[in-house]
């Protein structure tokens, strides 16, 4: 019997769970305010100073188009690595790092598959909760990438 599992990082923004495979995390920081960047999209929060190099940071809230909840002390700001960039991503808290059974990962439903078939790889149920499993390389489309 071949039970395969992830490992994925899960963290929450306005109380909804996602994760994201660890292998796509470079590092997870404590949230720091970005410095703003003028005429950038509206889901760019700014740069910060990551090892001596500028990093973009996003909000999923804003790309999700959720409400933007306050940032707190709990709020991170999580490093993805994504062929050779990388982009800062904040989330409200950071919640564990779990093994996930292949199983327990279920395709999106057709709806919501055509909408965001880019970068969400699937429903992970535990716990009695779902959580949207995420492919943080792709929440930006090539054109959102230029702007960066």
């Amino acid at each position: 019997m071949d039970n395969k599992e992830v490992k994925v990082l899960i963290f929450s923004i306005n109380g909804e769970f996602y994760a994201t495979d660890i292998m796509e995390v470079e590092r997870i920081l404590g949230y720091e305010e970005p410095t703003a960047l003028p005429d950038s999209p509206d889901f760019i929060e700014g740069v910060i100073n990551y090892e001596g190099s500028i990093l973009p940071v996003i909000s999923l809230a804003r790309k999700f188009k959720l409400s933007q909840g306050d940032k707190k002390n709990e709020s991170k700001i999580i490093v993805t690595k994504q062929a050779g960039d990388k982009i800062g991503i904040i989330v409200d808290v950071v919640s564990e790092v779990r093994d996930v059974s292949e199983k327990n990962i279920e395709t999106p439903p057709e709806i919501v598959a055509s909408i965001s078939q880019r970068y969400i790889k699937g429903l992970i149920k535990i716990d009695g909760k779902i959580i949207i499993f995420l492919n943080l390389g792709e929440i930006l489309t090539e054109e959102e990438k230029k702007l960066i």
